[in-house]
Formats: structure tokens, C-alpha cells, sequence
């Protein structure tokens, strides 16, 4: 049976997957193993010596589960809907000072706002700043474990609304989504305490696309969420990712919030293609 080597990256989560090079594609075998090591570590990274087409790091993702054709159609790109592309640059190739998704820089997880959220982001560096523009993890099974015993069982009856329309609004309100994306991904709630469906294990799962409490008036429901947002953040839990070209790091939804940091939008250069695997309605 394949066995995959791993260099831990944090304490808490992230690892290296040391002898797989994603341009050459994963076997069966070798991704039983990929896979068992995504569920321990949470965030894996891959550092390939040739550039991972897009349609490898399709199939990669496909492995995982159905890949999500994002709503946001107007970031599709590489010839796959199934891909995202954040990128600075414009038409001519050269950065335009604006960043694609704001977003991103504020602490999320992917897909929170759809019935099935996403399991599994898979994330491709084509081009990469050499500061900032990094992406950072935030493991919520210790964000649960650091609650006290009152906050933990008040959240086993508590939903949170999460809603893509209103983060991006609250992020990126300069470009808003069109009233035919609007309808496509109409608000939904989840709980807050989510049980993985593989591990059993218990986290937060939260984030900048929770809008409301379901139940709770809605401004009270807001402050709750900004103060649990900022409390499930602890600085040992996070790994903080500073990419290189060609690099690929995949990651669990269910389990770990992420964002991006800043970079200078107006002179360096940083292109992302991303997919993410949906997975099952939290409960």
C-alpha cells in the first residue's frame, strides 16, 4: 500500500505531503492515503517541480467528491467552470490595483452559504506576490475545545443564517451580485456546532457569511456573531500559509476557517485558481 510522507507544518494542523507531485496525477492507492492524511491534518499542502494544469487539479479535486460550479460565474476561467480565478491582473496582463475578492480577507469557510457546504477547497498558486497574499488556516475543533461549558451549550440549539449576498455586500459591495445569482443561493441556516461526518469530532463553524441568528432579533443575532467570530480565533491554532508558484494546498471546510492577507494590488502580481468539493448539510 502507498504511504505518503508528511512534514508537519503547526502544532495544531497543516502538513506537507512530501513525495506526491500533483502534475503527475494521484493513483488510487496513493489518494486513499492523501485522503486519510486530509482528515488528520485538516490542510495539506503539495509543492510540484512542473506546472499543475488545470485539468489535473480538476481530477484531483473529483477524487474528493462532486466539485461546485460557483455561482459567481464572472470569476470562472481556464476553460473549466468548476474553477475560480482570483487575480489582480487585467486584460493586458499587468496588476491592476484592484483585489478580486475582498472577501477573502476577512475569516471564512467555503460554501457556508449553500444546503451542502464545501468540503474540500483546493487551492493552485499560478503567480504569487513575494509579501503578503498569503492564506491563513484557523482549526475550529480547538476553537470548540476552548469554549467554556455555559458557551458550548448554548450553541448545541443555536443556527446561524449564512448568506453569500450580504458578506459580499459587506466586502465587496462594488461589484454586487446580480439578482439571478441572488436567486440561486438564497440564505440558509446551519448550526453553529457541527460534528464532522468522518472524524465525530465537534467544531464552530462559522464566519464572515453568517448574517443572523436564526430565532434571535436580528442586530442581537449580529454582535453575537461578530463576538463568537473574533473568540473561535486563537493565534497558536492558526497556520499561516506564505505560497510559492506551483503550489497547491487543499484543505477540510468543516473544520478549519481561512482568509487571505493584503498584498500590494497595484505592482505585484498574484493569480489563484480555485474549486471546491461540496460536501454534506451540516448538523
Amino acid at each position: 500500500m502507498f504511504s505518503v510522507e508528511t512534514r508537519k507544518l503547526s502544532e495544531n494542523l497543516g502538513a506537507e505531503i512530501v513525495n506526491i507531485d500533483l502534475a503527475d496525477g494521484v493513483s488510487d492507492d496513493a489518494f486513499d492515503a492523501v485522503y486519510a492524511a486530509f482528515l488528520q491534518h485538516q490542510v495539506l499542502v503539495f509543492r510540484s517541480t512542473r506546472e499543475v494544469e488545470p485539468r489535473h487539479q480538476v481530477e484531483f479535486a473529483k477524487k474528493f467528491g462532486e466539485v461546485q460550479i460557483h455561482v459567481m460565474n464572472q470569476y470562472h476561467a481556464s476553460g473549466y467552470p468548476e474553477l475560480y480565478t482570483l487575480t489582480n491582473l487585467d486584460e493586458s496582463g499587468n496588476p491592476s490595483g484592484k483585489h478580486p475578492d475582498k472577501g477573502t480577507l476577512a475569516w471564512h469557510t467555503d460554501g457556508s452559504w449553500m444546503k451542502r457546504t464545501g468540503l474540500a477547497t483546493f487551492m493552485y498558486a499560478v503567480e504569487v506576490p513575494t509579501q503578503g497574499g498569503e492564506t491563513h488556516f484557523a482549526d475550529m475543533h480547538g476553537a470548540w475545545d476552548r469554549l467554556d461549558d455555559a458557551t458550548r451549550t448554548e450553541l448545541t440549539s443555536l443556527k446561524a443564517i449564512h448568506n453569500l449576498d450580504f458578506s459580499r455586500n459587506r466586502r465587496h459591495g462594488e461589484e454586487p451580485m446580480t439578482d439571478e445569482q441572488r436567486a440561486a443561493v438564497p440564505p440558509v441556516a446551519h448550526p453553529i456546532m457541527r460534528t464532522h461526518p468522518e472524524t465525530s469530532r465537534v467544531s464552530v463553524f462559522l464566519g464572515d457569511h453568517a448574517e443572523s441568528i436564526q430565532g434571535m432579533p436580528y442586530e442581537d443575532g449580529r454582535a453575537y456573531i461578530d463576538d463568537l467570530n473574533r473568540r473561535i480565533i486563537h493565534e497558536d491554532l492558526i497556520y499561516r500559509h506564505r505560497w510559492s508558484d506551483r503550489e497547491l494546498v487543499v484543505w477540510d471546510n468543516r473544520s478549519v476557517l481561512h482568509m487571505a492577507t493584503p498584498y500590494d494590488t497595484a505592482n505585484a502580481r498574484r493569480v489563484i485558481r480555485r474549486c471546491t468539493v461540496l460536501g454534506d448539510s451540516p448538523r
